[in-house]
C-alpha cells in the first residue's frame, strides 16, 4: 500500500471530535510513510487532514473538479493538486491513484462516494478495503442499513461486509494493510436474474 484515499466532510461539523479525527489521521498516514489522496479542498475536514499529512511530511494529492476550484475550495499547499472537469472524473482518479479508502464524517458528498467505492468492489471493478473511521458511532446508521439491506435479500452478507468500521487512525490503516477482498465479486447469477 502507497497511498490511501481519504473521503470526509467539506465542512468541519460541529463536534470537535472530528476535527480531532481528521488531524489525527492525517499524521497517521505521514507517520507509515503513506501518501494522501483526497479531495483537494482546503475546507472542512478535508483542509484538516491534508494539513495534518502534509505537516507530518506525507504526499499530499488533491483531486478537485474545476466548478470547485473556480471558487477558490482548492489548497494550494499540497503536492499535487489535479483539476478535473467533473465529479465523476474525480472518483476515478481517486480511485486509481489508491491503495485503499477511509471515511471520516461527512454529507451527502462523503456518503455517496464511498458508497460507490463500495459498490464498485461489489462489481469486481477494484479489489481495494473500505473503512469508515468510527470512533462515536457516527457511521452506526449506515450500518444498520446495510445489515437491513442484507436481510432483506438485497445485499449479499459478503458484500455488506466490503464496508468495514474501525474506532482510530491506526486501527482503520491497519484494517487496509491487512485487506483480503472476498472470492465471490459477482452479485447475481444468469439464473437468478
Amino acid at each position: 500500500m502507497k497511498r490511501v484515499c481519504v473521503f470526509c466532510g467539506a465542512q468541519p461539523g460541529f463536534d470537535p471530535v472530528h476535527a480531532g479525527l481528521a488531524g489525527a489521521l492525517g499524521r497517521a498516514i505521514a507517520a507509515r510513510g503513506l501518501g494522501l489522496v483526497y479531495g483537494g479542498g482546503k475546507v472542512g475536514l478535508m483542509g484538516i487532514v491534508a494539513d495534518a499529512a502534509i505537516k507530518a511530511g506525507a504526499e499530499v494529492i488533491g483531486v478537485i473538479p474545476e466548478a470547485l476550484m473556480d471558487r477558490e475550495l482548492g489548497h494550494g499547499g499540497v503536492t499535487e493538486l489535479r483539476v478535473v472537469p467533473s465529479m465523476h472524473v474525480r472518483k476515478a482518479m481517486m480511485n486509481d491513484l489508491s491503495d485503499g479508502f477511509v471515511v471520516l464524517p461527512g454529507g451527502i458528498g462523503t456518503l455517496e462516494e464511498s458508497v460507490e467505492i463500495q459498490s464498485w468492489a461489489q462489481l469486481g471493478i477494484h479489489s481495494k478495503g473500505l473503512v469508515y473511521l468510527d470512533v462515536d458511532d457516527y457511521w452506526a446508521p449506515f450500518f444498520a442499513l446495510l445489515d437491513r439491506m442484507s436481510g432483506a435479500g438485497f445485499v449479499r452478507p459478503q458484500h455488506a461486509g466490503l464496508a468495514l468500521r474501525a474506532a482510530s487512525p491506526e486501527a482503520a490503516l491497519d484494517a487496509l494493510a491487512q485487506w483480503v477482498p472476498p472470492g465471490v465479486t459477482r452479485w447475481m447469477t444468469q439464473t437468478e436474474a
